[in-house]
C-alpha cells in the first residue's frame, strides 16, 4: 500500500492476474461531466457557507470548463476561493458532505462509457485509481462507489479536526499528477510502460506521457490535437458534440446559478 500524502487507498484486491499494470483515471470531463469542485462548492453554497456573488462566481466557471475544457487560472482561483472557505470546518463534515455530493450531483454524472472502461480494467484484475485536482475526501468518495482501488487527490491541512485553510503540499494538478503517479508505480511494483491513462485535458499530457496507453477522452482542443499527432486513441462520450450543445450549456449556467439561489433560500444556515 503506498504512503503518500496524495494517496487513499479504498480496495486492495488479493490477487491480480495483472500484476505491474494498472489504470489511472482524471475525474473532471474525464470520469464525469463538469467540475466535482463546483459541486462540493454548490453543497457547501446550500449550507450557507458563502454568498451568492461567490456562488455565481464558481457557476460561471463551471460553465466555462463545460464550454472549452479545463483552464489552469480558473483551477487555481477555485483552489483559493475554496480554502479560504474551508478554514475552520469540520475534516468529518466534509467526509459526509462527499457523500451528500455523489448521491446528489456526481452519480448521475458520470460517464457511463468511461465507467465502463474503469470496470474492464477492473474484470481482468488491473488496479484503476483515480487522479485528480479534486479534495482527497470527494475523491475517496468516488472512488469507493465505483468500486476502484483507491485515489490520489488534493489534501487539505488539518488540525484538531478542523481545516486550516491551506494545502498539504500543492494542488494535484498537470505534472504534479504524473509525479503522484511514478510514486504509486514505485510503491506498488507497477511496470508504467504497461499502464493506462485517461484524461481530457491538455495539462494532463504529463501523466498521459507517463505510462505506455495513454488515452484522450473527451479532449480539449489541444490534447486532440497532441492525442491525433502521437497516434493515442480518442474517445469522446459527448452527445451531440460542441456545436449541437451550445445552447444546452448556456441554459446549464443559468440554471445553476438559479439553482444555487434556490438552494441558499431554502437551506441557508450558520456557516460550518
Amino acid at each position: 500500500m503506498p504512503e503518500d500524502k496524495y494517496v487513499a487507498v479504498v480496495t486492495e484486491p488479493a490477487a491480480s492476474p495483472q500484476r505491474g499494470e494498472a489504470a489511472f483515471f482524471d475525474v473532471d470531463n474525464t470520469l464525469m461531466r463538469g467540475a466535482s469542485l463546483f459541486h462540493v462548492a454548490r453543497k457547501m453554497y446550500q449550507r450557507g457557507a458563502f454568498t451568492v456573488p461567490q456562488a455565481s462566481g464558481i457557476a460561471w466557471k463551471q460553465f466555462m470548463f463545460l464550454l472549452r475544457g479545463e483552464n489552469i487560472k480558473d483551477v487555481h482561483a477555485v483552489r483559493d476561493a475554496a480554502l479560504a472557505l474551508a478554514a475552520g470546518i469540520l475534516v468529518k463534515d466534509v467526509e459526509v458532505l462527499g457523500e451528500e455530493v455523489y448521491d446528489e450531483m456526481i452519480e448521475s454524472r458520470i460517464w457511463p462509457g468511461a465507467k465502463a472502461l474503469a470496470e474492464q480494467h477492473l474484470r481482468v484484475g488491473r488496479k484503476v485509481w483515480l487522479v485528480t485536482a479534486t479534495p482527497i475526501e470527494v475523491a475517496t468518495v468516488i472512488a469507493t462507489r465505483l468500486g476502484l482501488t483507491g485515489a490520489l487527490g488534493t489534501v487539505g491541512e488539518s488540525l484538531d479536526g478542523s481545516y486550516t485553510g491551506r494545502l498539504v503540499g500543492e494542488i494535484l494538478h498537470g505534472p504534479a499528477k504524473a509525479v503522484a503517479v511514478r510514486r504509486v508505480a514505485e510503491a506498488e511494483g507497477l511496470d508504467l510502460d504497461r499502464c493506462w491513462a485517461y484524461s481530457d485535458s491538455h495539462n494532463d499530457i504529463p501523466l498521459l506521457s507517463t505510462v505506455g496507453h495513454p488515452v484522450a477522452i473527451n479532449p480539449d482542443s489541444k490534447l486532440r490535437r497532441h492525442a491525433r499527432d502521437n497516434n493515442w486513441p480518442i474517445y469522446d462520450f459527448r452527445s451531440g458534440r460542441r456545436a449541437a450543445t451550445l445552447g444546452l450549456k448556456a441554459a446549464t449556467v443559468g440554471g445553476a446559478v438559479y439553482g444555487l439561489w434556490r438552494g441558499f433560500s431554502r437551506f441557508r444556515g450558520p456557516a460550518r
